[in-house]
């Protein structure tokens, strides 16, 4: 069997209709999957009132990892199969039983030293950093936008669509698909198949651009 698929999934620019879509299309998944939810309108709302009240960065990161908890509690009242996990033991558990685990990511990433406390590692960051906790593990990166072909990572951190943590906090062996509105429509069918959404994109640790995923 193939490993497991780490889906991060955030909300801040998926309209409602398209947010209920993909986690449909996630639930149909033959491969073990776990949901890693971005901060969504939450995290925003972290960033706005730190320039207004004045509080720093480290207050402001473990704010935007309960942030990513409240999106993922909130993906979990959308779906049948999804269940709230804090621990590698928890995730471990759910998908044991069928059940798709949504990461609540403050218990494990408050104490690991090598993930930053700061802006530059988003949840983004995170996903990658919780593939590389699962030898095999494949991240897929749902975004608002369709990227074009021929880029790799490094290129794809240059324009922001990813954070600048995200090559540091990569494990060399993790596979990166990337999703958008484009790949809605067919996700679940290729979940079912065992088929990652989007396409897979090189990470700089020696792989080929292997373009899009199979059909």
């Amino acid at each position: 069997m193939d490993g497991i698929l780490i889906v991060k999934f955030g909300g801040s620019s998926v309209s409602p209709p398209d947010l209920v879509r993909w986690v449909r299309a996630l639930e149909e998944s033959d491969r073990p999957l776990v949901l890693v939810p971005g901060g969504g309108p939450f995290a925003d709302t972290v960033r706005q009132y730190q320039s207004q009240v004045g509080f720093d960065d480290d207050a402001a990161h473990h704010m935007a990892i309960l942030a990513m908890e409240q999106f993922g509690r909130a993906l979990v009242s959308l779906g049948d199969k999804l269940l709230p996990c804090a621990t590698e033991e928890a995730i471990s558990s759910a998908l044991a039983e069928g059940r798709i685990p949504v990461w609540m990511p403050t218990k494990l990433v408050l104490r690991a030293c090598e993930i930053g406390r700061d802006w530059s590692t988003t949840s983004d960051s995170l996903a990658a950093w919780l593939a590389g906790r699962f030898p095999g593990a494949t991240l897929c990166l749902i975004k608002p936008i369709d990227l074009p072909e021929g880029r790799d990572i490094a290129a794809i951190s240059a324009a922001g669509v990813v954070d600048s943590s995200f090559e540091h906090l990569l494990h060399p062996a993790t596979r990166v698909h990337f999703a958008g509105p484009a790949d809605l429509a067919l996700a679940g069918k290729r979940l079912a198949a065992g088929i990652v959404p989007g396409r897979e994109v090189a990470t700089g640790h020696g792989d080929e651009l292997i373009g899009e995923a199979a059909q």
